[in-house]
């Protein structure tokens, strides 16, 4: 099991993961081991920017879980500086995903695990998340590690 930052090589991969939550009644993110994923949208020049720019920003990563050389999972992890916490940053943590076929098996909580030991050393003094309301499986699997539901968020789209 290889945890990494991914690598623009990955960005199909990350994008078909990131797909699995499309379904506008989140059948597809709360299917269980043997769903069948959607197809991974090609990628945009809006997707090479974004990832780019995480790339190039010392408070984003974007990480991958690898095994037997399958990528399996992702997160992205962004620090976030504060005067709460003690001054400390938190790490928001987004797009956890664990490929369809592969859930169930300890992963996503190995991810999590790692993605916290990371946020632990770079020093942050918090982990947080959002996650959609229609995904209660998610929501259980959060609870399981030990996140708390603390506060009620707020979504204004943009464009």
């Amino acid at each position: 099991m290889i945890f990494r930052t991914a690598t623009r090589q990955d960005l199909p991969a990350v994008l078909a993961l990131l797909a699995q939550d499309e379904d506008p009644a989140g059948a597809a993110a709360d299917a269980g081991a043997g769903a069948v994923p959607p197809p991974a949208p090609p990628v945009s020049e809006a997707h090479e920017r974004a990832f780019a720019a995480i790339a190039a920003d010392p408070r984003n990563e974007m990480l991958v879980l690898e095994v037997d050389g399958d990528l399996v999972g992702c997160l992205q992890l962004t620090y976030i500086p504060g005067l709460g916490q003690g001054g400390r940053e938190r790490a928001l943590v987004e797009a956890v995903r664990i490929r369809a076929d592969r859930r169930g098996g300890g992963l996503g909580a190995r991810l999590m695990e790692l993605a916290a030991d990371r946020a632990r050393e770079r020093g942050c003094g918090l982990m947080q998340l959002t996650s959609n309301k229609r995904r209660t499986a998610a929501h259980r699997f959060y609870e399981r590690l030990g996140y708390a539901r603390s506060h009620e968020g707020f979504k204004l789209p943009l464009a």
